[in-house]
């Protein structure tokens, strides 16, 4: 099993890869803001696991247990992040936040989250209950209470004539 750590360097080389098409020292060290010392000691590890090729000056590559773990990675990312988006938080956040989530949730979770992504982004059209959560977050009121009091207001009316 490996660590958070690990997971996330294997998915910032996966992302970098998939940018520029290769990845070295530098670009991790940007990517996930730690020093280049911290970068050389967890490549020797991911190497020694097999997890990456890393050789020095050449770079770092994913071997195929490496990539498919950081694409598992980087799907759980992805998928927490657009819920995270989902529900208002702003992009920066939602980046930041599922960084944390995507570690911790059992896969089931992730898979009923996902399921759940897609379900809204799929919809056919643009699903009311988003544009009402969009108005309680701005108002702190529900906008079906406005018109159930309507309601509950022209029936009473109508129940006195």
């Amino acid at each position: 099993m490996l660590s958070r750590k690990a997971e996330d360097y294997l998915e910032a080389i996966l992302n970098i890869t998939e940018k520029k098409g290769y990845t070295r020292v530098k670009d991790i060290t940007q990517a996930l803001d730690v020093k280049p010392s911290s970068v050389v000691e967890m490549l020797k590890r991911l190497n020694s696991s097999g997890h990456v090729i890393y050789k020095k000056y050449d770079g770092v590559t994913l071997t195929p247990v490496g990539k498919d773990v950081a694409a598992v990675v980087k799907d759980r990312h992805d998928t927490i992040k657009a819920f995270l988006m989902i529900i208002k938080v702003p992009g920066a956040i939602a980046d930041k936040d599922a960084c944390i989530i995507e570690h911790e949730l059992d896969a089931k979770t992730i898979e009923q989250v996902k399921n759940l992504v897609n379900f809204v982004i799929s919809a056919p059209d643009y699903p009311q209950w988003l544009d009402h959560f969009d108005t309680f977050c701005t108002t702190g009121k529900h906008p079906c209470e406005e018109e159930k009091r309507k309601k509950i207001g022209s029936s009473t009316e109508t129940k006195h004539f």
